[in-house]
């Protein structure tokens, strides 16, 4: 025993405490990985005790997972440019740039754990509620006419998706700037076609 004492947790309510565990949690996933992002760990970074943790998440999944939604909702735009080509191209272009981040690298991650039951419902939530963001340009630009009325938004954001999620995956490619505006081009001309 070296003597030191660990300092008492600070008395944080409301909305002051959500936004200190979610920066902590998301601190810990980007520093130390998933293993070692405990509650336990969560509530001594973010100065609070763990029972406030369990009572507000329930779950280590479920405060995981409000902390990747809450930090990729403040660095993804919403665009609305009256071109859906513009807006699916800022869209992903910050998404590719967003998993290229610490805390990107930690969500692909999580995207890639098999055999954690825990996590499947919460992985499922959050790329539904990510992807249906793109789902809502591609529905706009069909109410505009830039894309014909039959156009599937899901299928044609998972057609985005799925190329930056294999260059990072799988082939470890860098995702070049001139990436995200080529496959827009590419999936819309064939949803025009």
């Amino acid at each position: 025993m070296t003597g030191e004492r660990e300092a008492p947790p600070l008395r944080r309510r409301g909305e002051r405490m959500r936004q200190a565990v979610l920066a902590a949690t998301v601190d810990l996933l980007t520093s130390q990985g998933l293993a070692a992002t405990t509650v336990a760990a969560v509530a001594r970074a973010a100065g609070v005790h763990e029972t406030s943790v369990y009572r507000r998440w329930k779950t280590r999944e479920n405060l995981v997972f409000d902390a990747l939604a809450t930090h990729s909702d403040t660095a993804l735009p919403d665009p609305d440019t009256g071109d859906v080509h513009m807006d699916l191209s800022l869209l992903f272009t910050a998404l590719a740039r967003y998993l290229a981040t610490p805390v990107g690298a930690a969500l692909l991650h999580l995207g890639t754990v098999r055999g954690e039951n825990d996590l499947e419902e919460g992985r499922r939530s959050y790329w539904n509620a990510r992807l249906e963001r793109g789902e809502a340009l591609v529905r706009r630009g069909i109410e505009r006419g830039e894309l014909p009325a039959g156009t599937d938004p899901h299928l044609l954001v998972e057609a985005i998706t799925g190329p930056l999620l294999a260059r990072v995956l799988l082939t470890g490619e860098p995702l070049e700037d001139t990436l995200v505006p080529r496959l827009v081009d590419l999936i819309l001309d064939g949803a025009r076609a």
